[in-house]
């Protein structure tokens, strides 16, 4: 089969190669998918640089999301069979190649009327989103959130269902342009952290009270900066460091408010219980109903996998980019 493959974890471009691998087959519990279109998240650039905090072995074939069909089934498999639409969450990556698998569990619904392109441009973003605002936190009508890339694939989700929820929303960006297709999305504000000041924005937005939540991806000077902007006993979501990671003075900054503190990666969570199939069913449901847009900003072939990654670090990308397998 064919497989983009990371050779070392350099960044280098002569160690991401497209190649032939052989064709896994599933074990006791799992599921193999003929992939047909694979979701990018940052976590793959991480991996292709040697930096992402959850590490993979080498040679590895990246890929955290998949859409396509159930290839075969392992001993023990029950609710699905060989020909099943599925999109599926990718733990163990593997995703951007012609065949994955993966465990029963980790298998998420492909409703009918819901494309393949779709299916690869949910499982990661819009659940993270999900589990971010009700799974590790209870996001209530009436709060003003704080979101940091409030303009990428994950910030996009978050503003949909924090507005679906009563939230009010402010969002921050770093690229200029990025704030239109957030505000389009239903965020209320969005700054631009190179011409604006998110801490006194944020202040003003809320009499001065501060923010009720700070959903974060960015760690570092950004997320310092934010303890500025909360209110007493307020809750801080992190699921990134894609500026670096949180600085030493967390504990000082916590205390300081009475702050709660979460980090969450989607891998830890538990994908047999019912919050984890609440969540899905929820973005499944709201995208299929039309109260959550999927933001696919590009398609690209197996082929072009290089300019994929290289559009993702370029920072310009508001949505998700999709490869076609």
């Amino acid at each position: 089969m064919k497989a983009v493959q990371f050779l070392k974890p350099d960044g280098a471009p002569e160690s991401m190669i497209l190649t032939d691998l052989p064709i896994p087959e599933p074990g006791p519990g799992q599921v193999s998918v003929d992939v047909a279109y694979a979701g990018l998240n940052y976590a793959d650039l991480m991996m292709k640089t040697g930096i992402y905090p959850h590490p993979k072995g080498y040679p590895l074939v990246p890929g955290l999301e998949a859409s396509g069909t159930v290839r075969a089934i392992g001993e023990g498999v029950t609710g699905v069979a060989p020909g099943d639409r599925v999109s599926t969450f990718v733990e163990e990556a593997g995703g951007f190649a012609e065949v994955c698998v993966v465990p029963r569990d980790w298998l998420m619904p492909l409703p009918d009327g819901m494309s393949f392109e779709t299916g690869a441009a949910y499982p990661i973003q819009g659940v993270t989103a999900w589990n971010l605002l009700h799974g590790v936190a209870d996001t209530q009508p009436g709060e003003t959130l704080l979101i940091h890339a409030i303009g990428g694939g994950v910030g996009l989700y978050l503003t949909q269902i924090a507005k679906m929820a009563g939230a009010t929303v402010i969002g921050t960006v770093g690229t200029r342009g990025k704030e239109t297709r957030a505000l389009d999305y239903g965020a209320d504000i969005v700054v631009n952290r190179d011409e604006q000041d998110f801490v006194a924005v944020a202040l003003e937005a809320t009499g001065g009270r501060g923010v009720d939540k700070v959903i974060d991806s960015t760690g570092a000077s950004i997320l310092d900066r934010s303890f500025d902007a909360i209110r007493p006993l307020g809750h801080v979501v992190s699921y990134g460091e894609a500026e670096g990671k949180p600085w030493d003075n967390l504990w000082e900054r916590l205390v300081r408010k009475s702050l709660t503190f979460t980090r969450m990666h989607l891998g830890h969570l538990d994908h047999s219980t019912e919050s984890w199939a609440r969540g899905v069913d929820a973005v499944v449901s709201g995208i299929v109903a039309g109260d959550i847009k999927v933001p696919i900003e590009g398609i690209y072939p197996m082929e072009e996998a290089a300019a994929m990654f290289d559009a993702l670090a370029s920072r310009q990308t508001a949505g998700k980019l999709i490869m076609k397998v």
